[in-house]
């Protein structure tokens, strides 16, 4: 699936708001705290790959394992190959060939969790930055247009630089040894 940028749709968090509803039902008993919208979707104005990026706060990610077959009745996608499996559960819908949605479910007290949500929150106080990242995401998408692993680590260096300036230091995204 090719990476493409699509200018903000106002039609994605109401997007968010009808998946929430319906997961915050079928996770109840495993969530911590309120699915959240993460990703640049959330973030008015900024284009985005048009994918709705949900993190699902979870007590514990081993007992969220328990999720799996309500997710996958429910027309969730398990990305079983996700590099960062160790940290996270991630689902898809409707299908990988052509996705609406991401959902995570990841520990509600992950540091990765905490700076998906940070990252949100600057991008969403700044418009100079959001425009900055904008940019960036355009140029990174027409240069890695058919590799989404090499799209997104090259968005690491400017993701590092806002949460290292809210005084956060990016945790690994891969297995520890």
């Amino acid at each position: 699936m090719p990476v493409q940028i699509a200018g903000y749709d106002p039609a994605w968090p109401q997007m968010f708001r009808e998946q929430r509803e319906v997961l915050e039902s079928l996770l109840a008993r495993w969530l911590h705290d309120p699915v959240e919208h993460v990703g640049s979707t959330a973030v008015p104005g900024l284009a985005a790959k048009p994918i709705i990026d949900i993190a699902a706060p979870v007590v514990s990610l081993r007992e969220a394992r328990g999720a799996l077959s309500v997710l996958v009745r429910s027309g969730w996608w398990l990305w079983s190959n996700d590099p960062n499996r160790w940290w996270r559960l991630w689902f898809l819908r409707p299908r990988p060939q052509a996705r609406t949605h991401h959902l995570y479910l990841i520990a509600h007290d992950d540091p990765h969790l905490f700076e998906l949500i940070v990252f949100r929150d600057q991008l969403r106080a700044d418009a100079a930055l959001r425009s900055q990242y904008a940019e960036l995401k355009v140029i990174l998408a027409q240069r890695y247009r058919n590799d989404r692993d090499a799209y997104t680590g090259a968005k690491s260096e400017f993701v590092r630089g806002v949460l290292a300036g809210c005084g956060l230091q990016i945790e690994p995204r891969t297995e520890p040894e």
